[in-house]
């Protein structure tokens, strides 16, 4: 790699910046607060060995992780990016006790609202058997595609209900 000037290693290192220069793609002479940080706290031939370690496509990724991790370790020298990652980890638990708490609280409601409409279908049923007119749960325009279904299982519901087994 041909270099106008030398990379911000090269330069806080004050050394010449050679033509195939490890540091130079991920540390540009434009940040050298980047390489300060991350050489303060790592050491730049340990910089070196970790990305020629790596492929050439994982080494810009690897510098941000270590740029990341240098940053929160001058910021907070005892957890460094522990800190955040604990702090997320505290988010997720509580989303996800807020979801089971929803959730609860929908099946509650689900459970109400069942609870409701069941003695009100019960009477409609009751109410079709004695013809008493009473409108049905289907609406006028709607014909019953199973006209003695609902008699079949209004019967064999009561008759389980009352005698304890199925017909």
């Amino acid at each position: 790699m041909s270099h106008s000037s030398r990379c911000a290693a090269c330069k806080s290192l004050r050394r010449r910046c050679p033509k195939d220069c490890v540091l130079a793609p991920y540390f540009p002479p434009t940040n050298p607060q980047r390489f300060a940080c991350v050489h303060k706290i790592f050491g730049a031939s340990n910089i070196t060995k970790m990305l020629e370690q790596l492929p050439v496509q994982l080494r810009a990724e690897a510098a941000d992780c270590i740029s990341f991790e240098a940053s929160s370790r001058v910021e907070d020298p005892v957890y460094g990016c522990v800190r955040i990652i604990s702090q997320l980890q505290q988010q997720i638990i509580q989303a996800q006790s807020e979801i089971v708490k929803t959730k609860g609280e929908i099946a509650f409601h689900n459970a109400q609202q069942q609870q409701l409409q069941l003695p009100q279908m019960i009477h409609a049923v009751t109410q079709e058997e004695k013809g008493e007119g009473q409108p049905s749960l289907l609406s006028s325009s709607q014909e019953d595609p199973f006209p003695n279904l609902n008699q079949q299982l209004f019967a064999s519901y009561n008759y389980s209900t009352f005698c304890g087994s199925d017909l």
